[in-house]
């Protein structure tokens, strides 16, 4: 039978060792280090009991250790979080060179839609409408029908409603109408029966400055079913004819001597396909129609 000794239920002596400094915050991990050591000899102790004693709980909670800042240097505080900076966002100057370029040719392609539809439109009207379009062009279809219908073939002068006249009886010889300008006064019942075949017949007051007769003469020289001459006491500077049209201008720039040209010649006509350069024609001037071939002795055309 063992014998317990009688110093194995002591308890952990609390009581600061003489002479040992009392410890502070940091030297709690050494305290429990000399409870242990403590217990570690009750321990042996008590081996020789039955039943060994039951380690007992540490009394001390051990806290964590407090950090202290280094002698001679301030804790360091928070530094307050620095603001974020936006970016800036740099505006590119825009780039005109693509942009002048995509323009041109937008303006460029719209141009020729344009044109194309335009060329459509114009083949699609009929000389008529055509001519009906020429601002201040008088269109004797409309305006005299009985009048345009009159187209005998007769000798001698005749009298007309219009000075020039677009339309009437008129001799069986026709004006030479090859391009031929005339630089005096020619018979209007020659000049008619001309248009009759498709001529366009420009007519212009003897006042009229030498250049501007000239800027006439270059559309009439070398052109077929095309004639000129001067015409006293023209009421305008110029006058255009075609069988049943007529416009008058007051200078030889004016456009829409071109536009009665093209829309007209050739085509406001009674004897379409008849030549205007050949058979029954004359080149004399002057006022008075020359009745070739009523005496028999020269043979007279059937138009």
């Amino acid at each position: 039978m063992s014998t317990q000794h009688g110093g194995g239920n002591r308890k952990p002596s609390t009581k600061a060792v003489s002479g040992a400094k009392p410890k502070q915050g940091g030297d709690e991990d050494a305290d429990l280090e000399d409870v242990d050591a403590v217990e570690d000899s009750e321990v042996s102790d008590s081996e020789e009991t039955a039943t060994p004693a039951k380690p007992k709980a540490n009394p001390r909670k051990s806290a964590p250790a407090r950090k202290t800042a280094p002698a001679g240097k301030r804790p360091a505080t928070a530094r307050p979080a620095a603001k974020k900076i936006a970016p800036v966002k740099v505006k590119q100057g825009m780039s005109w060179g693509p942009i002048a370029l995509f323009t041109t040719v937008g303006v460029l392609a719209l141009g020729i839609v344009g044109f194309a539809g335009y060329q459509v439109y114009e083949n699609g009207l009929g000389w008529r409408d055509r001519a009906d379009q020429i601002s201040g062009l008088k269109d004797y279809y409309k305006l005299d029908k009985a009048m345009v219908g009159q187209r005998e073939h007769v000798w001698g002068p005749q009298t007309y409603k219009l000075s020039p006249p677009v339309a009437g009886n008129h001799n069986p010889n026709w004006q030479r109408c090859l391009g031929d300008v005339y630089t005096s006064q020619i018979a209007s019942e020659h000049a008619l029966h001309s248009m009759e075949h498709g001529a366009v017949w420009i007519t212009y007051n003897p006042s009229l400055p030498a250049d501007q007769v000239e800027a006439l003469a270059k559309r009439v020289r070398g052109n077929d079913y095309m004639l000129m001459s001067p015409y006293p006491n023209l009421d305008a500077p110029i006058s255009l004819q075609a069988w049943g049209y007529q416009l008058k201008v007051d200078n030889a720039s004016d456009k829409r001597i071109d536009e009665f040209i093209k829309a007209l010649r050739q085509n406001a006509t009674l004897e379409a396909g008849t030549p205007c350069s050949s058979g029954d024609i004359i080149t004399e001037t002057g006022s008075t129609p020359r009745d070739l071939g009523k005496d028999g002795t020269t043979q007279m055309g059937s138009n």
